[in-house]
């Protein structure tokens, strides 16, 4: 069976690459998408993805990845701070569930500080940027039992390789 992961991401996400490049950096949702899609090829998942600027878009894909995903990774951008609907939708939903946000959220003000959100999440990854979502990906297929807790000799090989 082929592992099925839902990637969502709230309002102004389609504007990444313009808003704010200092915080955010200059990738586009378009680019971390297709990022996103190379590592699901490489590791035989299956992977859809959606952006939406209103909330109660968002709960319904949250509600109908019931029974056609196994996990959400969710960049739930402002409604982070905000939305009970959101905490109550990702509630319902039994796989895991990671938030990411590219910025760290804990160096940033006040407002967007606090993430509401991440109580009803397995985990959280902040402040990798566009590879946040990359993380993301890994860990939900690894919290599904379909990689190794441990990290793979192969990645031991790559780093020893990398550091020379």
């Amino acid at each position: 069976m082929v592992t099925r992961i839902m990637v969502l991401n709230g309002p102004n996400l389609n504007f990444l690459g313009i808003r704010e490049p200092h915080i955010y950096g200059s990738t586009t949702l378009g680019e971390i998408e297709a990022s996103c899609e190379e590592v699901a090829k490489l590791l035989g998942i299956s992977l859809s993805f959606y952006q939406s600027n209103i909330e109660g878009e968002l709960v319904s894909l949250i509600q109908s990845a019931h029974g056609s995903a196994d996990a959400i990774i969710i960049n739930p951008a402002a409604f982070s701070f905000t939305s009970i609907a959101l905490i109550d939708a990702l509630k319902i939903f039994g796989g895991p569930k990671i938030e990411v946000h590219i910025s760290n959220i804990h160096a940033r003000d006040e407002l967007h500080r606090h993430s509401i959100t991440s109580s009803a999440s397995t985990a959280v990854i902040c402040g990798l940027g566009p590879y946040g979502y990359i993380a993301a990906i890994i860990a939900a297929v690894q919290r599904l039992g379909r990689l190794p807790v441990a990290v793979p000799a192969a990645l031991h090989g790559l780093a020893a390789g990398s550091a020379a």
